[in-house]
């Protein structure tokens, strides 16, 4: 802690090119911590997800802390092409979720628009030493020719981290995938794209059940679509999902097998002082997370991140502007399309602090008991090890009329970063398309 109380933040490490030459394919599209913070997963445009671990020996040296190496690194999905629509499906790795560890193994769930896979990441540092009907290079050897009896013997070898797909749940969305969750019983999950929800079983792929459906039967008369959906945290008959209306949904699987009839309903009610063209643009809900206590629901729109009770759904408890100031700018965004642009955000371990992305590799920070926030930049022209975050001010970035999306919002750069937060959780964001949009927090 700082001297004034607040929360002192500082750069532990940089994961990722810093050169100027980086290609589409090494963007950074998502990221995710295991249950226990050891180990990061990130997937990029080019379908491929590398695992970080935490090092074992500078984790004693400074608790909860400690630098990430490389550990495991595999092509998750290739580009495909639907010959029946003739569309292009991206490689680029939507969403990963990772299971909670039963075995020496890991389990983690990836996906792009239309497949998603469950791969087991495995180590393997012992071989088997002196087979009967091999040779020593592998080949199988005449049974005719054994004339004695060898015992198998186990021998150490370097280390190998082997990353196999082991499911692969494969055309059940017409639609791109946004999302995908973990239930807490962790033998089922929810998958969900812009019309449909649906459930899988971890262990049977060629089979899933719609749960939510909200396609109308004449698309002309389609008002909203889903954007985010996700389990509560401990029970497991209970998911939330949100749509680009500004509403979220609570359903309990328990009252029907189609989820159609929501059981609560979350919805700000509208200020008609402040009702303009693109209100309903900005009220649109880009990402929605559970608290870990599983009370609460973080959602975040366009200019603001609100926290909702799940005993009160009348307005959120809570309402943090992320970047008001382009309140004032939204006929600017809107002509280069950067009011579209969607952003996530999460919450830290005791559910205190709720962090969020922005422009211009700017994240914020928002306290929720001292309803204090602060704002703070990552980029490589800061990135040294221990470097401490000195919060920016954030003031106009324009000055109205018609500007290029370039003098709205600064380039981007691919990297990784972390930010350790004292003796707290570490915190990576990574920027794309000029923004700081996947963060994770554990």
């Amino acid at each position: 802690m700082a001297g004034n109380g607040d929360i002192q933040w500082c750069f532990s490490q940089v994961k990722g090119t810093l050169d100027d030459e980086i290609t589409e394919a090494d963007i950074i599209s998502c990221v995710e911590f295991n249950h226990d913070g050891n180990l990061l997963a990130t997937g990029d445009k080019g379908g491929r997800v590398v695992i970080f671990q935490r090092d074992p020996l500078s984790k004693l040296s400074v608790p909860k802390r400690g630098e990430y190496n490389v550990y495991s690194t595999f092509q998750s999905h290739e580009p495909e092409f639907d010959y029946l629509k003739s569309l292009e499906i991206e490689e680029k790795i939507n969403k990963i979720r990772w299971l909670k560890r039963k075995n020496p193994a890991h389990f983690l769930l990836s996906t792009n628009d239309k497949t998603i896979k469950l791969w087991k990441v495995s180590e393997r540092d012992k071989r088997i030493d002196g087979y009967n009907l091999k040779d020593d290079a592998g080949h199988l050897k005449d049974p005719l020719s054994v004339t004695s009896l060898r015992v198998p013997i186990v021998r150490p070898m370097e280390l190998m981290v082997e990353a196999s797909p082991r499911r692969i749940f494969a055309n059940a969305h017409t639609y791109h995938i946004n999302s995908i969750s973990v239930n807490s019983d962790q033998e089922t999950y929810l998958s969900a794209d812009d019309l449909r929800i649906n459930l899988w079983h971890l262990e049977i792929t060629d089979q899933s059940f719609n749960i939510v459906d909200i396609k109308p039967t004449n698309m002309e008369e389609l008002t909203e679509v889903i954007t985010a959906a996700e389990f509560h945290p401990s029970q497991c008959n209970v998911f939330v999902y949100s749509s680009s209306k500004g509403t979220i949904r609570l359903c309990d699987m328990r009252a029907a097998a189609l989820c159609d009839q929501h059981a609560k309903l979350f919805e700000e009610p509208e200020d008609p002082t402040n009702r303009s063209f693109f209100s309903e643009i900005i009220s649109s809900i880009s990402d929605v997370k559970f608290s870990n206590n599983g009370r609460y629901i973080i959602s975040r729109d366009y200019l603001s991140v609100k926290v909702w009770d799940l005993n009160m759904d009348t307005r959120p408890l809570e309402c943090f502007h992320v970047h008001e100031y382009l309140r004032s700018k939204l006929c600017s965004l809107y002509e280069n399309d950067c009011i579209f642009d969607k952003f996530e955000c999460c919450w830290n371990g005791s559910d205190r602090y709720i962090m969020t992305g922005s422009y211009n590799n700017f994240f914020r920070v928002f306290d929720r008991h001292t309803m204090r926030d602060v704002t703070l930049e990552a980029s490589k022209e800061i990135a040294k090890p221990k470097t401490v975050l000195k919060p920016r001010k954030v003031n106009n970035v324009t000055t109205g009329g018609k500007r290029k999306k370039d003098e709205i919002i600064k380039n981007c750069r691919t990297v990784l970063t972390t930010i350790d937060w004292r003796s707290a959780p570490a915190v990576f964001e990574t920027k794309c398309i000029g923004k700081t949009s996947a963060c994770a927090i554990f």
